[in-house]
């Protein structure tokens, strides 16, 4: 920014001021002399006027016009420097007697249709004046105040305003020149007092900028007048004292740097020191990481082994004292293994190296699943269990719903352990949406014992718990809250509780996740609730008003009751109901009150359903065997409420229905090394568009490129012959396929090989198992979006597929079913083909770890990874990503002998439980098709 100097400033301090007086004092006078002159020509033109008006009434009564005419003559000879013309005019408008009969008589008439003033009037046309004053007899008014009327004529006068407009143009002209005269003079004295005084200045603050870069030799000289010699004087000491101080401070530094170089010397020796000991951290850090991993191993592989033998011995005949112990030694082997995973998450999270996904999923059938967990827990302790879902928030989202769930497990589980009776409330609500991202905040408020203040300060520490007699009463780790905080955090989001002691605790998260275009869950078959109505009875206003919303949404009319006396007085009006939903604590002593209620309620009210705190079939048949049309176990939930109040003709027994889009109108091609993955992924696209080109390596890819035209790519990273991104660029340069989306698939990828595929030019990037729903994000958004229209009900109805629920400790079917679209020949084929290569695969990585060939076990892990991914063996696969993570981490084959140790394990146990898994799908499959 300019900064105005002291000479600039002193020209606006007095030239400036005197001008603008000048000007104004010049301006008011000038204003005032024309003002002066202008009145001075009017009163000039009245004084010739209005005599000649008076005198002149009886020659024209008496028409003498030669009187007038001398009259006017002599006015006009007196008066000849201003007055140009005198005309008298009769009062029909014409003239009587002018003083000059060759001037312009035109310009005084008056114009027709005007009357003759009462007044002297004034016309101002160029250059000239035209007064006119009217001509009356005096001597014949009726009263000296009455209106003048008849006038007799009247008389104009024409004034010549060249003289007094030349005197006016004289006074602003003088006047200008005094204020310049004035402003000249001003400007005389401004520029001697600049050199008197803004000089000597401008030599002191040269003489500061001097000193100031270092110059400390620098003063001021010359003699200068009162002050200034004064400010001179003082500038030329702080200069002096400057140097003096200057030398002192050298020698300071010198000595300063002597003691610096001892004590770097010091500091040396101490570094040397903290470097040994800092790499036996790291060794001991890196014993630490060996002895989890083997500690992870060894200890879940006998836990596996007690568990699952525990599960099969309860299958079998036993006393019940038998069954307690083995029921305890269960729950206690459970609890032993939650810790040792809590144990390990928070070993990943402090090491940094927890990855938090991005994938699509159904927000409401996640939390919905994770509450069907927890439920068992909260009936056994009679504790009431509900959850609101907020209708605004998007169901379909991209995050991690895996630990998403987790934080919610230990919340309501923390929740449940520490609540004796009461309620759990879990709700969901959003606390932004905007630019396509939603921030969701999960509450989880119990009515349980409660923190004081200094148990409060400490949750949140690891192996901590609000009181050390908690870890005797009800067990845990501690560890379950900091891993919740940390994953939140990793969420971008964060988490935080109120507690009361003997009030309960109220704790929340937040995390953000990208909002998913494409719709995820299924659509609820609800149309056939609308308008109808329903009685719904339930005493915690947590559950009633959460139900309530659901079914208010769907448009249905709800009569919420809350205690027995009103759903007394409700069935005695004469309103009718076409469903009664009662909520009921079942205990032995209130189950004959139960029977009796559904018995009354069936009198009035069709179908009768009701929601219970427990998951006992038994008990369900019961009710239902006492005439209610159905028993749900409580929370509820849209789907399952949806599935019971809907009309059963759109019940498909065991068939779940899924939603088909249209096929999109495009050709993709799919590049695999690997069969079965190639397999796979041609099935799941064929599902969303209409023609599926597959090629077995980037060679072939490239060929097919140049002769076609592919509307998407899906591209391996690790192939023979030519690998993912050298076909990458390949076809970018030489095809005319270079600007078709080419998506990035591979089984495995450490952190930050997304952002170097995608600098190499990939568009986008899938991790396998590829995700059906991940598919079809990515469809939709390099895709023209009208392609993907969303299913119609008749094509949702149509299209059916089967649910086999086959799982092992090695092998999960539903997993398998889940990774291929639910294609159940194209699952057990996958898994088929997995199980018949282990062998082989096996002893090929056992001959290459003999002869330490880490390339050829990095080829066959990588194929295998892929291979697991969507065979369901969660398992072997979560070992296989493990070992390939610390392959491409360069980590000898002499490191992950435990790791190895493990993986053949899994492999032993695949290929051990594959036949019966594979006899057990055929058998239901055979069912299945009988049945149908």
């Amino acid at each position: 920014m300019h900064k105005i100097s002291l000479k600039d400033w002193v020209v606006l301090l007095t030239i400036v001021p005197t001008t603008l007086i000048g000007f104004g004092i010049g301006g008011y006078f000038s204003y005032s002399r024309y003002v002066e002159l202008d009145e001075y020509l009017t009163l000039r033109a009245q004084s010739i006027l209005e005599p000649i008006a008076i005198v002149g009434v009886e020659p024209i009564i008496t028409k003498d016009r030669e009187r007038l005419r001398r009259l006017i003559g002599t006015a006009h000879r007196n008066h000849s420097d201003i007055v140009k013309n005198i005309t008298i005019f009769t009062a029909d408008n014409q003239i009587f007697v002018t003083s000059a009969y060759h001037g312009e008589t035109g310009l005084m008439r008056l114009k027709p249709g005007q009357e003759i003033p009462q007044k002297t009037v004034i016309e101002t046309i160029p250059n000239y004046l035209i007064f006119r004053t009217p001509i009356y007899d005096e001597a014949r008014q009726l009263t000296p105040n009455s209106v003048y009327e008849n006038a007799l004529g009247y008389i104009a006068v024409q004034i010549d305003r060249n003289k007094v407009q030349f005197k006016q143009q004289s006074q602003i002209v003088i006047a200008l020149f005094i204020v310049i005269f004035g402003s000249l003079i001003s400007a005389i004295f401004t520029f001697r007092l600049i050199k008197n005084v803004t000089r000597p200045v401008t030599s002191m603050v040269q003489a500061v900028d001097r000193i100031r870069e270092g110059k400390l030799e620098s003063r001021v000289s010359g003699q200068l007048i009162g002050e200034l010699n004064f400010l001179k004087n003082g500038i030329n000491a702080m200069a002096q004292s400057l140097g003096d101080y200057h030398d002192e401070m050298q020698r300071s530094i010198d000595q300063a740097t002597v003691d610096l170089r001892e004590s770097l010397e010091q500091f040396e020796i101490q570094n040397v020191e903290l470097d040994i000991a800092k790499r036996k951290a790291q060794d001991a850090n890196k014993v630490k990481s060996e002895f989890l991993a083997n500690m992870s191993h060894e200890l879940r592989t006998p836990l596996n082994g007690v568990i699952g033998f525990t599960r099969q011995v309860l299958k079998t005949p036993l006393s019940e004292t038998q069954r307690d112990y083995l029921q305890t030694i269960e729950r206690s082997a459970n609890n032993l293994l939650a810790i040792i995973n809590d144990i390990l998450d928070f070993s990943k999270l402090d090491a940094g190296k927890m990855v938090i996904e991005n994938i699509p999923f159904a927000l409401r059938e996640s939390i919905e699943e994770t509450l069907t967990l927890l439920a068992p827990s909260a009936h056994k302790k009679n504790i009431e269990l509900s959850l609101r879902i907020a209708d605004q928030i998007p169901d379909s989202l991209i995050g991690d719903a895996m630990r998403i769930k987790q934080i919610l497990i230990n919340l309501a589980n923390n929740a449940i352990k520490f609540t004796e009776k009461g309620s759990v409330c879990i709700d969901v609500d959003t606390e932004n949406l905007s630019d396509g991202k939603a921030i969701i905040k999960v509450t989880v408020t119990d009515t349980g014992i409660g923190m004081n203040n200094d148990q409060q300060k400490t949750i949140f520490e690891a192996f901590g718990q609000a009181d050390k007699s908690v870890t005797r009463l009800y067990g845990g780790t501690g560890l379950g809250l900091v891993i919740s905080q940390r994953l939140a955090r990793e969420m971008r989001g964060d988490i935080g509780f109120v507690s009361e002691v003997r009030r309960g605790s109220t704790f929340w998260y937040t995390f953000e996740c990208e909002i998913n275009p494409v719709s995820l869950g299924q659509p609820l078959l609800a149309q056939a609730l609308e308008n109808k109505s329903i009685l719904y009875f339930e005493p915690h206003i947590h559950g009633r008003i959460a139900t309530s919303d659901i079914m208010a949404n769907w448009k249905m009319t709800v009569m919420p009751i809350e205690s027995l006396d009103e759903l007394s007085n409700a069935l005695e009006q004469e309103q009718s109901y076409d469903y009664a939903l009662i909520s009921h604590d079942v205990t032995p002593t209130a189950l004959p009150e139960l029977k009796a209620l559904i018995t009354s309620l069936k009198e009035k009210i069709p179908s009768v359903h009701l929601a219970i705190n427990s998951n006992s079939p038994s008990l369900q048949e019961v009710l239902i065997g006492c005439g209610a049309t159905s028993c749900l176990s409580k929370p509820l939930t849209p789907a399952r409420l949806a599935r019971v109040l809907s009309p059963q003709e759109q019940s498909t027994g065991h068939q779940t229905i899924v939603a088909l889009g249209q096929k999109a109108p495009i050709k993709v091609l799919a590049v695999d090394d690997n069969d079965a993955n190639l397999k796979l992924i041609k099935a799941l696209l064929t599902e969303q568009v209409q023609e599926v080109i597959t090629a077995s390596n980037g060679e072939e890819a490239v060929e097919l490129c140049k002769s076609e035209k592919f509307a998407l790519i899906f591209m391996d990273i690790q192939m023979p012959v030519m690998d993912g991104v050298t076909a990458l660029k390949t076809i970018k340069a030489n095809t005319f396929n270079d600007q078709t989306p080419i998506i990035a698939v591979t089984a495995h990828a450490l952190s930050g090989e997304k952002e170097k595929l995608l600098v190499e030019g990939f568009s986008s990037y899938m991790t396998k198992p590829i995700d059906e729903s991940m598919l079809k994000h990515t469809i939709y958004e390099y895709c023209d979006l009208e392609l993907l229209s969303a299913p119609t009900l008749a094509e949702q109805l149509n299209a059916v597929g089967q649910t086999l629920s086959v799982k092992t400790e090695a092998i999960d079917w539903n997993l398998a079913l889940s990774r291929t679209g639910n294609k159940v020949h194209l699952a057990k084929d996958m898994l088929s083909g997995l199980v018949s290569s282990l062998p082989e695969t096996k002893l090929l990585i056992d001959d290459a770890i003999t002869c330490q060939d880490v390339e050829q076990v990095k080829v066959l892990i990588h194929k295998l990874n892929g291979a697991c991914c969507y065979t369901g063996v969660p398992a072997l696969g979560k070992i296989t990503q493990q070992i390939e993570t610390m392959l491409k981490q360069n980590q000898s084959l002499d490191d992950l002998e435990p790791e190895f140790f493990e993986f053949f394990e899994h492999i032993e146990h695949v290929l051990k439980e594959a036949p019966t898994v594979l006899d057990n799908i055929d058998e239901m499959t055979i069912s299945e098709s009988a049945s149908n």
